[in-house]
């Protein structure tokens, strides 16, 4: 975990920009000695809201499943699709 004052971002933005681009890694800025901002990369912040996303349905199925909702096997839906794919209905 990097951290640094937020006077570093001024001061050393270019290397903090490559630090969090090539480790892939954020950075956390202090002001006054306590935690104040992240810094990560566009790329990384990307994957991070696209996961978060993914797991905000993967836990809206389960909620589902366990409520009783009905539930396909892979072979029932693999039927389904293939009747789809060959114009059956």
């Amino acid at each position: 975990m990097v951290i640094k004052p937020s006077t570093c971002l001024r001061n050393e933005y270019n290397d903090i920009a490559e630090f969090c681009k090539t480790e892939n890694q954020p950075v956390f800025l202090t002001k006054n000695g306590e935690g104040d901002l992240v810094v990560m990369s566009m790329e990384a912040y990307s994957y991070r809201e696209e996961m978060l996303d993914l797991c905000e349905k993967l836990l809206e199925a389960e909620a589902q499943r366990l409520s009783g909702t009905k539930t396909y096997s892979l072979d029932e839906v693999s039927k389904q699709l293939e009747e789809i794919i060959n114009g059956y209905n």
